[in-house]
């Protein structure tokens, strides 16, 4: 059975980084991140909130495709709100595949600490596009109370999986991300 694996984190804890290495080792699976489905609309950033349904949109689309194939889609957001879960959650259910929701948790100092790192080296433009838009949304000073929101998504989804991560300890994180995985 085809699965859609959510995986929620802070800004800068890892998300990306641990569904390309999932990706890399599983052929034909989607890493389907939707910063970079934003970042391909063009000047997004003078319409943040309307490109972000638009990506999210066509994430569904592209996701609904990917798993009537039998192929699994991997999605690594921050989520703060659980709009966007459930409406994940109810494509699996339309399609037939599994929803399997991970949380990767840590402190919010060392996501502070992790977020202002990659946004001074961004790896990607959408790494770059997140510092502008996070310092348009209050800043580093806004972290914590987003990973606040990510704990009451948290706290409201009983059946998610979490992951705790340590800033320079990707192989470890991914191991228990593989062992998330595997529960039944």
């Amino acid at each position: 059975m085809a699965r859609l694996v959510l995986i929620n984190g802070a800004p800068g804890s890892g998300k990306s980084t641990l569904a390309r290495r999932y990706v890399d080792a599983h052929p034909l699976t989607l890493a389907l991140d939707i910063d970079v489905v934003r970042a391909m609309l063009g000047r997004w950033l003078d319409h943040p909130i309307e490109a972000g349904l638009i990506a999210r949109g066509m994430a569904v689309e592209m996701a609904r495709l990917q798993l009537t194939a039998g192929r699994d889609v991997l999605v690594p957001q921050f989520l703060g709100r659980v709009e966007f879960i459930i409406e994940l959650e109810h494509l699996c259910e339309q399609v037939g595949a599994e929803f399997i929701e991970l949380v990767l948790l840590s402190s919010p100092q060392d996501v502070t600490r992790r977020f202002v790192h990659r946004s001074s080296q961004p790896e990607t433009p959408a790494h770059r596009d997140a510092a502008v838009l996070q310092d348009r949304s209050g800043g580093v000073a806004e972290l914590p109370a987003a990973y606040g929101r990510l704990l009451e998504v948290v706290a409201s989804r009983p059946g998610t999986r979490a992951v705790v991560t340590v800033a320079g300890e990707v192989d470890r994180a991914y191991r228990d991300l593989l062992a998330c995985l595997d529960e039944p």
